[in-house]
């Protein structure tokens, strides 16, 4: 039998045995199956296997083995580097694999692989319960909590990966396992930061908290008071409980963007319109708690302010930005954020590139974060807060300006830098990074698991640990 002739033969028993869809480049829907978050990704990939359940990702696996395809896992497509999805190989597709199943008694729920922090917000919500999820409700949370994640909630409730409790897994051999505590105990620890090297996540079992109430304080300057709202910001937090979170965010457009309405015609950071420095206060609490906090920010001259009680799901879709836009971003971990920085910071955000929809976010981190346990590759532990360009624009003519401009905006924080990289929040910058987001001292240990896991690398598309 001929390669092809065996290619064909493959694909049309797969075709068979899936539950879930199959596309191929000439297949209706393959464009759309193939488009990601980040417009700048236009990868063609040989075939995309939608999959409804685990028995299909199994299928699919061993069907890329089989005929030595390049292997990419699909979960939430919101990778910046866009991991899930490459060029002649197989997509494992885990976007219909999006269940989630609460235990409010156990406070703990089950994920699909393919589920969305809004899937997962939605789910918990009714019953009063939370856990920390990526800041926007489109990211995938198997993306999120294996790649570590960062979230609204960390600092009351530490990083995502800090509450998971066990990972089912499709091996690179196509086979079922467990990860946890008890069960690959070893293999469960690397997960906790380490992502999509160790096979596919078909399901995570994530801890929960009870979040009853939450609340938001929104404060709206012109520029010329960016500084003095971002050091008001800084001030309220590190004086301030746990509970509070939130960030400082640049952008253009509206003020009255910054308010979570549904009557809003544009998102913060809509292109066009005037600069705006935002300070968002998050509280996992009741509102008359928050107004307390949030007065220093409210006495300063500002075009918007409002404190109100906002569910904790409404807060992660408020800032979503829409499929389909060119986007570049970063991120840098902080040690802290003096006065200086503070200027540098403001100054970088005053030069965001026109007509885009470019943002300057800086968040803190610290509480739980700092508090976790140790031995799990999050070298960011020490962290205070942390600096996020996000760059995101519609013409091609912005291209070369808005990458150079996020590369400037973390280079602008480096003299503050901890050295450690949140792979979550950050493309494909090298190998070096990828140390600097493991953990130097973790590369040996996790090279040596990748090599009993997956010794012929067949999960690559991630930030990619070589087996050693």
């Amino acid at each position: 039998m001929t390669p092809f002739s065996k290619a064909r033969t493959a694909l049309a028993a797969l075709r068979e045995d899936l539950s879930g869809d199959v596309f191929a480049p000439w297949d209706p829907g393959y464009d759309g199956a193939r488009s990601v978050f980040n417009a700048l990704i236009d990868r063609r990939p040989a075939v995309i296997a939608r999959c409804a359940h685990e028995a299909d990702v199994v299928r699919a696996v061993r069907f890329g083995r089989d005929l030595d395809l390049n292997i990419a896992v699909r979960g939430g497509g919101h990778s910046l580097a866009g991991m899930g999805v490459n060029d002649a190989g197989l997509v494992v597709d885990l976007r219909p694999m999006h269940a989630v199943t609460v235990d409010p008694a156990a406070e703990a729920a089950r994920i699909g692989g393919g589920a969305t922090t809004g899937h997962l917000d939605r789910a918990t919500g009714p019953y009063g319960l939370a856990t920390t999820g990526a800041r926007v409700s489109t990211t995938g949370v198997a993306g999120c909590v294996l790649g570590g994640g960062s979230g609204w909630l960390e600092r009351c409730c530490g990083p995502a990966a800090d509450n998971l409790l066990g990972v089912e897994l499709v091996t690179a051999d196509g086979e079922r396992t467990h990860a946890n505590p008890d069960e690959n105990p070893d293999l469960f620890r690397a997960l906790h930061g380490a992502g999509g090297n160790f096979g596919v996540a078909t399901a995570l079992t994530l801890k929960l908290y009870e979040v009853p109430r939450f609340s938001v304080a929104l404060v709206v300057c012109p520029p010329r008071f960016g500084a003095e709202l971002t050091r008001a910001f800084r001030d309220v937090v590190e004086s301030g409980p746990l509970r509070a979170s939130g960030a400082v965010r640049w952008f253009t457009g509206r003020p009255a963007a910054f308010v979570p309405e549904p009557a809003a015609a544009s998102p913060p950071g809509s292109p066009g319109g005037r600069l705006w420095c935002g300070a968002l206060l998050a509280y996992a609490g009741d509102v008359r708690e928050l107004r307390g906090l949030a007065e220093p920010l409210l006495a300063l001259p500002h075009e918007v302010g409002t404190v109100t009680a906002l569910p904790y799901a409404g807060l992660q879709r408020m800032f979503d930005v829409p499929p389909g836009l060119r986007c570049h971003w970063s991120a840098e971990y902080l040690t802290g954020v003096p006065d200086r920085f503070v200027e540098v910071f403001c100054a970088r955000a005053r030069s965001m590139p026109p007509q885009t929809g470019t943002e300057h976010l800086l968040f803190p981190v610290g509480g739980a974060v700092t508090d976790g346990p140790a031995g799990r590759p999050l070298p960011y532990r020490g962290a205070r807060w942390a600096v996020h360009p996000f760059a995101v624009w519609r013409d091609p003519a912005h291209d070369e300006r808005c990458v150079r401009w996020v590369r400037d905006a973390r280079a602008d924080a480096e003299p503050w830098s901890t050295g450690a990289a949140p792979l979550n929040l950050i493309g494909d910058e090298g190998p070096q990074r990828v140390r600097a987001g493991l953990g130097a001292g973790s590369m040996r240990r996790l090279g040596e698991l990748k090599r009993r896991h997956d010794p012929d690398n067949v999960f690559r598309f991630n930030h990619n640990i070589k087996p050693l």
